[in-house]
């Protein structure tokens, strides 16, 4: 290993140099220029660049530089040392390799021609036929709300017309809401038609309702003060737990849905072409 050091330290030193057609090494390949040695593997010059980021400045770069020889360096090693050592073991690793590059290539195939080929165009009515088949495959997991909410500073201006706003945000309440808030509002949500969980609405608000049963019931505005602000909620629609989870809710879910089982579909189908074509041209027997 003490060789190694030495060799390292020059290449250190002649780093900045690797790059600019030196005579150091004089070995050359379609790689380069011959940098390092490990036994019969061989670095050049043309590896290091590529790995070495644009833009370093000449000490940067042939810090970056040598750091990258030296690990190349000790990775060659730590595989010759394992290849000596392991003994039996590398007729397992060898085979696990080649699975390994067989579903790689086998995945990467698949997945080209699914961006190609597969048709990822899901229509409304596809989405409402596969809720209506499946329906019982939709029960709520947790509860979940359609609401508005707004954070205001404790001094915020004419709260009282915020107040009036949500009693009932639809038309040009809405639209006067959402101005007021893009102006005054620490924090805010405006969308009483998406569906979310009470859940992922905690983590933004510290409500303090005892149930979530409760609160999913309410209809009336909702307010509170917390660490200076106050809070304004109003609950348009809620389900509980276990009831039927509406489409809107479901929609991007199904979607997914469908394209997966297209997925499927597609490359069972894919395997069986394969299969035949090879069959029909004799590439295989069966003995």
């Amino acid at each position: 290993m003490k060789s190694i050091n030495n060799n390292f330290y020059w290449i250190v030193l002649l780093a900045p140099f690797l790059w600019q057609s030196c005579d150091f090494f004089r070995e050359e390949s379609q790689e380069g220029t011959l940098v390092a040695r490990v036994y019969d593997h061989y670095l050049y010059d043309a590896q290091v660049h590529r790995n070495v980021p644009k833009g370093l400045t000449g000490a940067d770069s042939a810090n970056t530089a040598a750091k990258y020889i030296r690990n190349w360096i000790e990775r060659q090693l730590l595989v010759r040392n394992a290849e000596r050592n392991l003994g039996s073991e590398k007729e397992t690793i060898q085979k696990r390799l080649e699975e390994y590059r067989n579903d790689l290539l086998i995945y990467n195939y698949q997945s080209r021609l699914v961006s190609q080929k597969l048709d990822t165009v899901v229509l409304e009515n596809e989405v409402t036929d596969y809720y209506e088949k499946n329906k019982e495959n939709f029960r709520l997991r947790d509860y979940i709300v359609r609401l508005v909410y707004v954070k205001l500073d404790s001094d915020a201006p004419n709260i009282n017309q915020v107040r009036g706003f949500m009693e009932s945000p639809a038309g040009e309440n809405a639209a006067k809401l959402e101005e007021y808030c893009i102006q005054f509002a620490a924090n805010f949500y405006l969308e009483p038609n998406k569906w979310l969980y009470v859940d992922d609405l905690i983590k933004e608000v510290p409500l303090s309702f005892d149930s979530r049963k409760q609160l999913v019931k309410t209809r009336s505005l909702i307010e509170f003060e917390d660490s200076g602000f106050i809070y304004l909620l109003k609950i348009i629609d809620g389900l509980e737990k276990g009831e039927m989870s509406p489409l809107a809710f479901e929609r991007e879910n199904i979607k997914n849905m469908i394209l997966n089982k297209r997925k499927v579909q597609f490359l069972n189908q894919l395997k069986k072409d394969v299969y035949r074509d090879a069959e029909n041209q004799n590439n295989f027997e069966i003995y």
